[in-house]
């Protein structure tokens, strides 16, 4: 048991801590409104870096222009081929602006075994970008193993059964590993995935992409 004289002197202590505590949280408060200013002792919440209005709204437009200016000079320039495999469409393009568009035939897609299944060929459009790598007037195409295999036909000994001057048209433009952009016996499949992985187009158009597009220009196939 504590005697009396004892209990008083620890509620005394008690007192004098809490009013300690009591001075230095005011201290406290006080010290926070002045580093505030006036905007916490009339209740506002001050914001800082504003939004401003007028010059700054101009100077985004300008840089804005100034963006889309370099976005079209990293294009490409002259004349340039854009061929869409899904829509099966053929678009030529000078700085910018489409200047002729033609529907064609691209890769079915379709796969195709030899009779013992060691190969196979899927006949797909290459994606991606390409330049015009051949420019040929009266093409001659040498029949690959698969256009026999696809006939039903035994592979031929003599070099000559592989010669074949119809076709691919009047014109050709080689874009590499083989693949051209050449005309077509089957002018009413155009506008369907039809090929083995070339791109077909219609004689009169084909005349004038071979007539306009130069030699080693740009072909973006997607």
């Amino acid at each position: 048991m504590l005697t009396k004289p004892v209990k008083i002197i620890l509620w005394a202590a008690g007192f004098i801590v809490l009013a300690l505590g009591a001075v230095i949280v005011t201290g406290n408060m006080i010290a926070g409104s002045w580093s505030r200013g006036p905007a916490a002792t009339t209740g506002r919440a001050a914001v800082p870096n504003a939004p401003a209005t007028g010059d700054s709204g101009k100077s985004l437009e300008t840089k804005a222009k100034q963006l889309s200016a370099k976005m079209k000079a990293l294009g490409p320039r002259g004349i340039y081929v854009m061929i869409d495999t899904a829509e099966n469409r053929l678009r030529l393009i000078k700085d910018g602006k489409v200047i002729k568009e033609a529907v064609v035939s691209c890769g079915s897609g379709d796969v195709l075994k030899d009779p013992k299944g060691e190969r196979k060929w899927i006949f797909d459009t290459p994606r991606g970008e390409f330049s015009v790598s051949a420019k040929l007037v009266n093409p001659t195409w040498i029949k690959p193993d698969w256009a026999f295999y696809e006939e039903g036909e035994p592979l031929p000994k003599d070099f000559n059964d592989r010669v074949d001057n119809d076709t691919l048209g009047d014109y050709a433009l080689g874009f590499g590993n083989g693949y051209f952009i050449h005309g077509t016996l089957y002018t009413r499949l155009l506008g369907r995935n039809v090929t083995h992985g070339c791109v077909r187009v219609g004689d009169a158009d084909l005349k004038e992409i071979y007539q306009v597009v130069p030699f080693g220009a740009k072909v973006y196939i997607y």
